[in-house]
Protein backbone atom coordinates (compact mmCIF):
# COMPACT_ATOMS: atom_id res chain seq x y z
CA UNK A 1 0.00 0.00 0.00
CA UNK A 2 1.70 3.37 -0.87
CA UNK A 3 1.27 6.23 1.85
CA UNK A 4 1.29 9.97 0.49
CA UNK A 5 0.03 12.44 2.58
CA UNK A 6 -0.71 16.13 1.42
CA UNK A 7 -0.84 18.89 4.36
CA UNK A 8 -4.12 19.80 3.45
CA UNK A 9 -6.11 17.77 5.90
CA UNK A 10 -5.67 15.44 8.70
CA UNK A 11 -3.32 12.44 8.34
CA UNK A 12 -6.36 10.55 10.24
CA UNK A 13 -8.86 10.99 7.11
CA UNK A 14 -6.15 10.43 4.26
CA UNK A 15 -5.49 7.26 5.87
CA UNK A 16 -8.96 6.60 6.26
CA UNK A 17 -9.23 7.18 2.52
CA UNK A 18 -6.20 4.70 1.34
CA UNK A 19 -7.49 1.79 3.65
CA UNK A 20 -11.25 2.60 2.30
CA UNK A 21 -9.61 2.24 -1.35
CA UNK A 22 -7.65 -0.63 -0.30
CA UNK A 23 -10.96 -2.38 0.83
CA UNK A 24 -12.42 -1.12 -2.40
CA UNK A 25 -10.49 -2.38 -5.01
CA UNK A 26 -10.27 -5.86 -3.88
CA UNK A 27 -6.70 -5.57 -1.73
CA UNK A 28 -7.91 -6.22 1.53
CA UNK A 29 -10.85 -8.55 0.14
CA UNK A 30 -13.84 -8.88 2.70
CA UNK A 31 -13.18 -11.04 5.72
CA UNK A 32 -9.26 -10.76 5.48
CA UNK A 33 -7.18 -9.59 7.89
CA UNK A 34 -5.81 -6.36 8.38
CA UNK A 35 -2.44 -5.60 9.53
CA UNK A 36 -1.95 -4.11 13.33
CA UNK A 37 -2.16 -0.63 14.45
CA UNK A 38 1.50 -0.68 14.99
CA UNK A 39 2.45 -2.55 11.70
CA UNK A 40 0.19 -0.12 9.70
CA UNK A 41 1.79 2.99 11.43
CA UNK A 42 5.77 2.06 10.99
CA UNK A 43 4.60 1.42 6.95
CA UNK A 44 2.54 4.44 6.86
CA UNK A 45 5.44 6.54 8.73
CA UNK A 46 2.48 7.86 11.48
CA UNK A 47 1.88 8.11 14.60
CA UNK A 48 0.31 4.67 16.19
CA UNK A 49 -2.26 7.00 17.78
CA UNK A 50 -3.51 8.70 14.48
CA UNK A 51 -3.25 5.34 13.04
CA UNK A 52 -5.50 4.20 15.82
CA UNK A 53 -8.06 6.99 15.07
CA UNK A 54 -8.79 6.13 11.39
CA UNK A 55 -9.14 2.15 12.13
CA UNK A 56 -11.57 3.42 14.44
CA UNK A 57 -13.37 5.54 12.10
CA UNK A 58 -13.43 2.68 9.60
CA UNK A 59 -15.03 0.79 12.59
CA UNK A 60 -17.38 2.77 13.30
CA UNK A 61 -18.29 3.03 9.44
CA UNK A 62 -18.90 -0.79 9.61
CA UNK A 63 -16.06 -1.62 7.09
CA UNK A 64 -13.84 -2.62 9.41
CA UNK A 65 -14.39 -5.27 12.65
CA UNK A 66 -12.55 -5.70 15.85
CA UNK A 67 -12.78 -9.64 17.03
CA UNK A 68 -11.12 -10.62 20.51
CA UNK A 69 -7.36 -12.47 19.69
CA UNK A 70 -7.70 -12.12 16.18
CA UNK A 71 -7.01 -8.44 15.10
CA UNK A 72 -9.34 -6.04 12.99
CA UNK A 73 -11.05 -7.95 9.64
CA UNK A 74 -12.30 -6.52 6.54
CA UNK A 75 -16.03 -6.64 6.62
CA UNK A 76 -17.96 -9.59 4.77
CA UNK A 77 -21.02 -7.08 4.12
CA UNK A 78 -20.47 -7.60 0.55
CA UNK A 79 -23.45 -4.69 0.28
CA UNK A 80 -21.78 -1.85 2.40
CA UNK A 81 -18.87 -2.70 0.02
CA UNK A 82 -20.50 -2.25 -3.14
CA UNK A 83 -22.30 0.75 -1.85
CA UNK A 84 -19.42 2.59 -0.87
CA UNK A 85 -17.52 1.17 -4.08
CA UNK A 86 -20.88 3.17 -6.35
CA UNK A 87 -20.78 6.39 -3.58
CA UNK A 88 -16.95 6.55 -4.58
CA UNK A 89 -17.44 6.16 -8.11
CA UNK A 90 -20.07 8.96 -7.72
CA UNK A 91 -17.66 11.56 -6.45
CA UNK A 92 -15.34 10.73 -9.17
CA UNK A 93 -17.59 10.70 -12.01
CA UNK A 94 -19.12 14.75 -10.54
CA UNK A 95 -15.29 15.67 -10.17
CA UNK A 96 -14.96 15.15 -13.57
CA UNK A 97 -18.01 16.72 -14.84
CA UNK A 98 -17.43 19.71 -12.47
CA UNK A 99 -13.66 19.99 -13.98
CA UNK A 100 -15.06 19.38 -17.71
CA UNK A 101 -17.68 22.36 -16.77
CA UNK A 102 -14.39 24.91 -15.63
CA UNK A 103 -12.76 24.37 -18.81
CA UNK A 104 -16.30 24.89 -20.99
CA UNK A 105 -17.17 22.01 -21.68
CA UNK A 106 -20.86 20.96 -21.45
CA UNK A 107 -22.53 17.99 -19.79
CA UNK A 108 -23.95 16.45 -22.95
CA UNK A 109 -20.14 16.95 -24.84
CA UNK A 110 -18.27 15.58 -21.40
CA UNK A 111 -20.64 12.17 -21.59
CA UNK A 112 -19.57 11.93 -25.30
CA UNK A 113 -16.03 12.01 -24.65
CA UNK A 114 -16.45 8.94 -22.41
CA UNK A 115 -18.58 7.51 -24.57
CA UNK A 116 -15.89 8.22 -27.47
CA UNK A 117 -13.45 7.17 -25.00
CA UNK A 118 -15.35 3.73 -23.59
CA UNK A 119 -15.27 3.06 -27.32
CA UNK A 120 -11.89 3.37 -28.50
CA UNK A 121 -9.97 2.34 -25.67
CA UNK A 122 -7.92 5.55 -25.41
CA UNK A 123 -8.58 9.62 -25.04
CA UNK A 124 -10.67 11.13 -28.30
CA UNK A 125 -11.59 15.02 -29.33
CA UNK A 126 -14.69 15.29 -30.49
CA UNK A 127 -16.16 16.84 -33.98
CA UNK A 128 -16.85 20.46 -32.32
CA UNK A 129 -13.15 20.35 -30.39
CA UNK A 130 -11.46 19.69 -33.47
CA UNK A 131 -13.26 21.94 -35.66
CA UNK A 132 -12.43 25.09 -33.35
CA UNK A 133 -8.66 23.64 -33.53
CA UNK A 134 -8.90 23.43 -37.31
CA UNK A 135 -10.44 26.83 -37.36
CA UNK A 136 -7.53 28.17 -35.13
CA UNK A 137 -5.06 27.10 -37.63
CA UNK A 138 -6.64 28.36 -40.58
CA UNK A 139 -6.74 31.68 -38.56
CA UNK A 140 -3.36 31.61 -37.56
CA UNK A 141 -2.52 30.42 -41.19
CA UNK A 142 -4.59 33.46 -42.89
CA UNK A 143 -2.53 35.81 -40.53
CA UNK A 144 0.81 34.68 -41.62
CA UNK A 145 -0.11 35.07 -45.07
CA UNK A 146 -0.90 38.64 -44.71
Amino acid sequence: MIWQFTDDRAISTQIVEIIQKGVLSGTYPPGSSIPSVRTLAIEAGVNPNTMQKALSELESQGLLRTQRNSGRTVTEDERLIMTLKEQAASHCIEHYFDQMHDLGIERDEAVAMIDACARTGGPSTSKKVTTNKTAATASSSNMEVN
